[in-house]
Formats: structure tokens, sequence, C-alpha cells
């Protein structure tokens, strides 16, 4: 074969059937650069954890970055309603009852004459409060409560296992009219209370079953041998393996005890007035659906896209963190 003249930019690379082929220059350096071949697979390239691949596929998930944007304007409203509200959410004139939208109250006004784009402002703080402080309260008593059962197994699994059984059997809606009919608190602090006292057996199953599958690993078996104690094999680990279910359950909860307290105000046994929530504006509105049904659309409309947004988010994040999805 005929000596090919040099040209600068180029290189050759020879071929599994003895031939040669062109390479451009990049392509050349590229081949020589990259540890362990094109691509980066060889021994030398650095493998990625779990969360980098999972944070990777959520920045390419357009469902999780509107999920995330609502779900930051929600928090940054409930912080500083003030910023696109003015008015007191509490400031109310009989006058104006059941008027439609006009200046200074896109929204309207409901039956006593309060701002209903003032009080819908002002819910969010409520429903991502409880939202949040409810979901946190479930997952860290569940996953440590499930956490230890999983680990230690025996008689503590056996009687865990039958506490949140009978837990599961209580009606949450029925067991919330039960328990909060006697509370005559205005704070969100009882409804809180409530939720993480029935909401923490699922997350609980679900931190135990972790557990017990991530501790069969060999890498647990191999700490062990090597005299870890079972404080470190524990929280150095198994739990940074197992935490993941119990994220993707959380989050997707958050959105449910958000609408769980809406419903509770709703039956008036949750928030009472002169407290600011979704569920006690829904429940007042409700006698003038016809006469003024603004009032019922808005705080509904609120409600619905904020839970919407969690489980969207949860949805995401389950997907990401799940490798069978991908």
């Amino acid at each position: 074969m005929p000596e090919q003249p040099f040209e600068p930019g180029r290189a050759i690379a020879g071929t599994g059937a003895g031939g040669a082929m062109d390479l451009a220059t990049t392509e050349a350096e590229t081949l020589e650069r990259t540890p362990g071949g094109p691509l980066g697979t060889g021994p030398a390239a650095k493998p990625r954890s779990l969360w980098s691949d999972a944070w990777r596929d959520l920045r390419r998930n357009p469902v999780f970055i509107i999920s995330a944007l609502v779900i930051l304007f929600l928090v940054v409203i409930s912080l500083w309603p003030s910023l696109i509200a003015s008015g007191s959410p509490l400031k109310c004139d009989l006058a104006k009852a059941q008027e439609g939208s006009q200046p200074g109250a896109p929204f309207g006004y409901d039956g006593q004459g309060c701002n209903v784009y003032t009080r819908t402002v002002y819910g969010a703080r409520t429903s991502v409060t409880v939202g949040v402080c409810a979901t946190l309260g479930v997952a860290l008593l569940g996953s440590v409560l499930g956490g230890l059962a999983g680990f230690f197994g025996g008689g503590w699994d056996a009687i865990l296992s039958r506490i949140t059984d009978i837990f599961f059997a209580i009606p949450v809606v029925l067991g919330g009219l039960v328990l909060l009919s006697v509370v005559t608190s205005n704070t969100v602090w009882p409804v809180i209370g409530f939720m993480v006292l029935l909401g923490w057996p699922q997350i609980c199953r679900i931190a135990r079953g972790s557990v017990i599958t991530a501790k069969q690993n060999d890498y647990v078996q191999a700490a062990r041998a090597l005299g870890a104690s079972n404080s470190r094999i524990l929280l150095r680990h198994i739990a940074p393996n197992a935490v993941a279910p119990v994220i993707v359950v959380a989050t997707i909860a958050l959105g449910t005890y958000i609408a769980l307290e809406a419903t509770l105000s709703y039956l008036g046994v949750g928030l009472k007035p002169p407290s600011v929530s979704w569920g006690i504006d829904i429940s007042a509105a409700s006698p003038y659906i016809r006469n003024a049904p603004h009032a019922l659309l808005w705080p509904s409309g609120a409600l619905a896209l904020t839970v919407l947004a969690f489980i969207m988010l949860g949805d995401a994040v389950r997907d990401a963190l799940d490798p069978k999805l991908r």
C-alpha cells in the first residue's frame, strides 16, 4: 500500500482487518487522552454514584424542573407573602362581600368581604409548613424505628411489626376527627403531631425492608468481619444505601399531608379561624358556590396545584433513584 502524504491535523489508525483509516487530530487526541478508551469506561475512569446519576437524570427531566419551580415559588411566597400580596388576610369588609374581580382584589371577595387573593397567598404558608414539618417528622421517626427493627430483627422486629399493624388499621380521617376534636389550639402543631402519629408506619415498613436488603450485601459482611461496630455499620454502610426508598415515599407523601390538612380544616377539626388556610377558605366559600364561585375556585386551584407539584416531584425522584427504571 503506497504511503500517504502527511497532512497536519490528521492521524492514521490501524483497523482490525490490517487496513488503516484516517482520524481527525481531535479524535486521535481523544483516544489517547481519555482514560480507559474513547468513552472513559476503562479501569481509570471515575465511577459515578447513584446520587450523581440521579441528579443528572433529574436535571434532564422536564417534570422535575417544572414541579421544582412551582415548589420554589410556593416556598418563597410562604416565607415572604408580602412580596406579591399587600394588606392583611384578616382584614374584611362586609360591604364588599361576594364581589368579583376589581383593582386591588384580582380574585374578588369572599362571603365575609375578605380579599380572596391575599388569603390565597397567605394560605400557602400554612400548607407548606404543615407538609414539610409533617414529612420530616414522619421520615425521621419511621426511618429510625424501621431501621433498628430491620437491622437487629428478633423480638424488637416482631413487636414493632404488630404495632405498625395497629396503626395501619386506624382510618386517617376518622382518627383526625376523634383526636383533633378535643384540641383547642389554633396553631399548626396539633395537626402536624397527628400526621406524624399516624404517618410513621408507612415509612417504617419501607425503611425496614431497605435495611434488611442492604445488610445482606457483601460489603456489610466484610465490615462486620473487620470488627466494625453495629452503630458504624448501620450509619456508615447501611443507611446511605437504604435511604433512597424513604426519600421517594416521603416526597410523594408530602403532597398527601397538605391535602389532609386542608381536608381536616374543611371538616372543622384542623386549623380554625383566625388561622389562614386553604381548607378553611374552601369550607367558608362552599355555601356561596352559586353566587360567588370565585371564592371557592381560587383556593381550591391553589391546593390542587400544590399537591400536584409535590406528587410530580416525588414521581421524578422515584424514576431517578430506582435503578430498575433506567
